[in-house]
């Protein structure tokens, strides 16, 4: 009985997602549990597990198709691999005796009608655009990656559909050859559009099997060829976004398919960058009017769903939000001073490092209680109170921005926020945070002073009213009971949503925050 592959259940914020890349191909063997495809959505890429041992029978959603929460993306048959490779054997011999067969009678026809026979091909095949959701009408040709003739792999890009939220790749469904372009670059195209006719086997393919070995040996175009290398869909984005060599990348997939950790491994390692091309000697200045030397290279990579989503909600918030700005800066002495007495010890207490975000968190779910309309969020036209401090952390990755959420903030330890932080920031970086974890939250901070910011405007992240803004602590001349010191200090801004939050609560939240950070004891002593 065949068992269905279901795509996870999306959650209220996300309507949908599209099919990053197959890790297996029908008639493949797989094992329970074992990884079988990946799902992009707007904010995270989620794994979908076999969940059931067999071979993979039916894949009902194509790569690049786009899925909707819990759609089925194939089925699983029983059977194992043992069993398969009986039965291909079996399949094989009789398709030997066939082949041979055919072949005989194919070279006695093409010998009494040249005329007729097509030189190459098998099978043909529509290529169509790929299924729009219903907020995109139509498509543009963006660029055809082959011409009519030219051999291609299956699953290899044909062409790339743009439309205004997004660019779809189109596959090829088979190894072959495009036969017909009915889409031009630049025309329209509406969901599901034939945009060539597609013949299995047919260009060079057939010519590449007739090639001599020493034709081959001399030419040298095997190591050049980056059609060659297949990559999944969620890998060749990478390989845009850092302008790899995927000639150096070592593909672990099937065939010799590049997934996206075989990119993400090549980016850690350094190991698949260009070669820097040499620069060019230098011109004598000509009498007539300058000329611009050298290479001006630009390059174009299609915006990712998430880096979409960020751009969608920050425009909204501007729109939607009546955002203000309140600023205050603190003295890091006191902190700097507990931090650096403590720290050797709660690293060997805790195994992980004090840092300075563990305060904020814990002074600012002690400021959140004090200030309740600060933690609240809007819903239309109602207001909810939270009685709960769940705070988003805002990490930086290559993919874009995420904000995982920390639950419960008030009853956690330093030690357990450090912890959180930390991992937040190990797993975003490899892509593995779930949708969960960066749902909901009452409040966010934001540090940029890592990257070394002295003073910025942080935007909201709706539906939250407010958001805390960290910068670079700087040492200035300050004024301490009467004379001049040199002290680290660090400016503080609060955005917040002048609709619900009135401008007294936010400055004295921020004042809070900043006498709760000047006198950690505060914290404890509760006051």
């Amino acid at each position: 009985m065949a068992t269905e592959i279901k795509a996870p259940t999306f959650p209220e914020s996300v309507a949908e997602g599209s099919v990053a890349a197959w890790h297996k191909k029908p008639g493949d063997s797989v094992e329970r549990d074992e990884l079988i495809v990946e799902i992009e959505t707007d904010k995270v890429v989620l794994e979908v597990v076999a969940p059931e041992a067999g071979t993979l029978s039916e894949v009902l959603a194509e790569e690049g198709d786009t899925v909707q929460s819990e759609q089925v993306l194939g089925r699983i048959g029983e059977g194992g691999a043992k069993g398969d490779e009986k039965k291909s054997e079996k399949k094989n011999d009789k398709a030997g005796a066939q082949a041979e067969q055919k072949s005989e009678a194919k070279k006695s026809e093409a010998k009494a009608e040249p005329e007729s026979a097509p030189a190459a091909g098998g099978q043909s095949h529509e290529v169509k655009a790929p299924t729009f959701p219903e907020s995109i009408q139509e498509g543009t040709v963006a660029t055809w990656h082959k011409k009519v003739g030219e051999a291609v792999k299956r699953d290899e890009v044909l062409a790339d559909i743009e439309t205004d939220k997004v660019v779809l790749e189109v596959v090829a469904p088979a190894d072959g050859a495009i036969a017909e372009i009915k889409a031009e670059e630049g025309s329209q195209v509406a969901s599901e559009a034939v945009l060539a006719i597609f013949t299995e086997g047919a260009g060079g393919a057939d010519t590449a099997a007739d090639e001599t070995p020493a034709a081959s040996a001399d030419d040298g175009a095997s190591d050049e060829k980056v059609g060659d290398k297949i990559l999944a869909p969620a890998a060749r984005k990478l390989v845009a976004e850092h302008d790899l060599d995927v000639n150096k990348i070592e593909g672990t997939g099937k065939g010799g398919r590049i997934l996206k950790e075989d990119v993400q491994r090549a980016v850690n390692e350094g190991s698949a960058k260009k070669a820097a091309k040499p620069a060019a000697a230098p011109k004598q200045a000509a009498a007539a009017a300058p000329v611009v030397e050298g290479e001006r290279p630009e390059k174009r990579v299609p915006m990712s769903r998430l880096r979409q989503t960020i751009a969608k909600r920050l425009v909204q918030a501007q729109q939607t939000a009546a955002m203000l700005t309140t600023y205050n800066e603190v003295d890091m002495g006191a902190v700097m001073e507990l931090r650096s007495q403590y720290k050797d010890t709660f690293l060997k207490a805790h195994d992980v490092k004090l840092g300075f975000m563990g305060f904020f968190v814990k002074a600012a779910s002690e400021a959140l209680k004090r200030f309740p309309d600060v933690n609240a969020s809007i819903d239309g036209t109602d207001i909810v109170y939270h009685g709960y401090q769940d705070i988003g952390v805002a990490v930086s990755t290559d993919r874009g921005l995420v904000v995982p959420v920390l639950r419960d903030t008030d009853s956690m330890k330093i030690a357990d926020v450090e912890k959180g932080i930390v991992d937040f920031g190990k797993r975003a970086r490899d892509g593995k945070l779930g949708i969960d974890e960066m749902q909901g939250g009452t409040f966010t901070i934001t540090n940029g002073g890592i990257f070394g910011s002295l003073m910025s405007t942080p935007i909201l992240n709706p539906p939250q009213t407010a958001i805390l803004g960290m910068h670079k602590i700087q040492e200035r001349p300050m004024a301490v009971n009467g004379k001049v010191e040199i002290r680290p200090m660090m400016y503080l801004a609060l955005s917040y949503d002048h609709r619900m939050i009135d401008g007294k609560d936010a400055v004295q939240f921020l004042v809070t925050l900043k006498e709760l950070l000047e006198d950690p004891a505060r914290l404890l002593l509760d006051i």
